[in-house]
């Protein structure tokens, strides 16, 4: 059915409108954040001084994020693919009912989460004030992410007739799993990492909870500078985030091009 140039026009019209008024408040917080004044606007002059100023300040903030975000990735992956496994091979009402417990977390907000973390655990000084309470908050959110990814792969490959060929080849379980599942699981896997790292470091509610001052991230961060500090800095601070972010997001999307590509 051949679409007709008013009707694409239109389409074409709304299409930009939307985009422009998600974009424009981005790019006008990233410009702000390397003008000299924002308040001047851009004829004040361009400068990466407030970058500058973001890393000398939040270094120590950006590195303890992006190391959070990993020790998730590898939480959840140990987690997450051998359960994935397990839940894809006998699908049924128990199954089901797993996986909707796992996925439990997303349904509840941030702050009930980490509510309920602090009320359970907070009593435990040392492990309350160390990183491993953030990583236990972000591993819970995240995982759901990673099971859902996985066993969306290994239920369009049929999982569990690969593993009966290898297994009337002699390969133990141990072997299924490594040289089978995981090769086969493999989209499946990168696409639920890129979303469980992009997810960790851009998780606010439930950090802001359970975070310390020793254990501040990126986004309660970047909520401080914009309450403490110039519009500037706090702008770079975006900056700063949009870089790390933005990448992870076009991986995303690129991935699942690719995906939707080779399933046709």
């Amino acid at each position: 059915m051949k679409r007709s140039p008013l009707v694409f026009a239109l389409q074409l019209l709304i299409t930009l409108l939307a985009t422009a008024f998600l974009v424009v408040p981005a790019g006008t917080s990233i410009l702000a954040g390397v003008t000299v004044n924002y308040f001047q606007g851009v004829r004040s002059g361009l400068t990466l001084e407030w970058v500058a100023q973001v890393w000398g300040l939040y270094a120590p903030t950006i590195f303890r994020s992006i190391g959070l975000a990993l020790g998730t990735l590898v939480v959840t992956l140990l987690l997450g693919v051998p359960a994935a496994w397990a839940l894809a091979r006998k699908p049924g009402r128990m199954s089901r009912l797993v996986e909707e417990v796992v996925t439990l977390p997303v349904a509840i907000p941030g702050l009930a989460l980490a509510l309920a973390l602090i009320i359970a655990y907070g009593g435990i000084r040392e492990f309350r004030a160390s990183i491993l309470f953030i990583l236990v908050g972000h591993v819970l959110y995240t995982l759901p992410f990673m099971l859902r990814s996985v066993m969306a792969v290994l239920a369009a490959v049929d999982v569990r007739t690969l593993e009966e060929g290898a297994a009337s080849l002699g390969a133990t379980p141990w072997q299924r799993f490594i040289q089978v599942v995981v090769p086969n699981a493999r989209g499946g896997i990168i696409a639920g990492s890129l979303m469980v790292v992009t997810l960790s470091i851009g998780e606010f509610n439930l950090t802001w909870m359970l975070h310390t001052p020793l254990t501040q991230t990126l986004p309660v961060g970047l909520a401080d500078s914009y309450a403490s500090m110039r519009l500037e800095i706090a702008s770079a601070y975006t900056l700063v985030f949009f870089i790390m972010i933005v990448p992870l997001l076009v991986a995303i999307q690129l991935l699942g091009g690719e995906r939707r590509a080779a399933k046709r």
